[in-house]
C-alpha cells in the first residue's frame, strides 16, 4: 500500500505540472497561483486537523521557527520557481531540474551533516550533468536562461525542503507539518504575490486548455480548484500515508516516477515532445536521480531540528 500510495502522489504531481502551465498561461502569474495553492491547501490541512488532532496547533517557539524556514524556503518558494520554470520552459524539463536537487540533498548530507553516503553518489552526479546538458542541448541553446536558472533555484529549495521537512515529519504528524508550513508560505505569499490584483472576472472566463485539448475549455476557477484540492492537497496526502510505510530511501525513489508522468502528460495534453538524442538524456537524469536516493542512508543523523532522527521523505511539492 506504500507504495500504492506513492505512486498515486506522483501520479497526481505529474498531472498537476500541464495544469499549472495552462493556469499561469491563462493569465495568473506564478506568485498568485502559489499563494492560491498553499492557502487552499492549509485551508484543508488545518479543516482535517480541527476534526481530527488539534494539538496540532500547539507547537513551541523553536518549532515554529523551522516551521517558518520550511514554509518560505521549502514550500513558498519552490512551487514559484517551479511555476516559473515551466511557464518558460516544457514541463518534464522544467521538473526534471527542480529533481536534480536529490543530488544537492545527498551532497549535504554527505559534507554538511555527516551521514554516511555511498560513493555511488558520483555516479549519479555525473548521470545528472550529463543527461541534463544533452536534454537542454547546451550545444544548440534552445531553452530559456531565465526558465533554466529558476529550474535550478527550484532544485535548491527542494534540497532544503527535503533535509528540513523529513525530520519534521518525525516529531509531529505530517498533516500538521503540512498546515505548519504552508501557513507559512501562504503569509509569505500574502504579501508578495500580488493576489489582490488579480481581476475577479479572470476567474470565471473560460480557458481552452491547449495543445491536444484546444477544443476544451473550461471555467479558470475549476482549474484553480484542481490545482489547489487535487494537484495539491491530495497528492500531499498520499505521500504521508505512503511515508508511514516507507523508507526515506524507497519513497524518494518511487517519487521520482513524477519526472515520469510529468513528461506522458505534457505529450498526452499539451504536445511537448523530446527528440531522440533528449530523450537518452532524460533517461539518463532519472537514472541519476534515482541512484542518488539509494546513495542515502535510509535514517539521517539528528540535526535537533525540533525534532529527532527522520523516518521518512517528504515528497515533493
Amino acid at each position: 500500500m506504500g507504495y500504492l500510495y506513492a505512486l498515486l502522489a506522483s501520479l497526481l504531481f505529474g498531472l498537476n505540472g500541464s495544469t499549472t502551465k495552462v493556469i499561469v498561461e491563462a493569465g495568473l502569474s506564478p506568485a498568485q497561483l502559489t499563494f492560491v495553492r498553499v492557502t487552499v491547501i492549509m485551508v484543508l490541512a488545518g479543516t482535517v486537523l480541527l476534526v481530527t488532532n488539534r494539538r496540532a496547533f500547539r507547537i513551541d517557539r523553536r518549532q515554529l521557527a523551522v516551521m517558518a524556514l520550511l514554509g518560505v524556503a521549502g514550500v513558498a518558494l519552490i512551487q514559484w520557481f517551479y511555476a516559473v520554470a515551466i511557464s518558460l520552459l516544457p514541463v518534464g524539463i522544467a521538473l526534471m531540474l527542480e529533481y536534480s536537487g536529490v543530488l544537492l540533498i545527498a551532497l549535504v548530507a554527505r559534507f554538511v551533516f555527516r551521514e554516511r553516503v555511498k560513493p555511488r553518489i558520483w555516479w549519479a552526479i555525473g548521470c545528472v550533468l550529463v543527461g541534463m546538458a544533452v536534454v537542454a542541448q547546451i550545444w544548440a541553446s534552445p531553452l530559456s536562461t531565465l526558465g533554466v536558472l529558476a529550474g535550478v533555484a527550484a532544485a535548491i529549495c527542494l534540497a532544503v525542503y527535503f533535509l528540513v521537512g523529513e525530520r519534521q515529519v518525525a516529531s509531529s504528524s505530517p498533516l500538521a507539518v503540512a498546515f505548519w508550513s504552508m501557513l507559512f508560505a501562504s503569509a509569505f505569499w500574502l504579501l508578495f504575490s500580488g493576489w489582490w490584483q488579480i481581476d475577479p472576472a479572470l476567474l470565471t472566463q473560460s480557458v481552452h486548455l491547449h495543445g491536444h485539448l484546444e477544443t476544451v475549455a473550461a471555467p479558470l476557477w475549476t482549474l484553480l480548484l484542481w490545482n489547489g484540492v487535487l494537484g495539491s492537497f491530495a497528492p500531499y496526502l498520499f505521500s504521508y500515508m505512503a511515508l508511514a510505510r516507507l523508507t526515506a530511501t524507497a519513497a524518494g525513489i518511487v517519487s521520482a516516477s513524477e519526472v515520469i508522468f510529468a513528461f506522458a502528460f505534457a505529450f498526452l495534453w499539451l504536445g511537448e515532445t523530446l527528440d531522440g538524442v533528449q530523450a537518452i538524456g532524460a533517461v539518463l537524469v532519472l537514472a541519476g536521480i534515482i541512484v542518488a536516493q539509494t546513495a542515502r542512508a535510509n535514517r539521517p543523523v539528528d540535526l535537533d531540528l525540533a525534532g529527532p532522527g527522520v523516518t521518512g521523505a517528504i515528497q515533493l511539492p
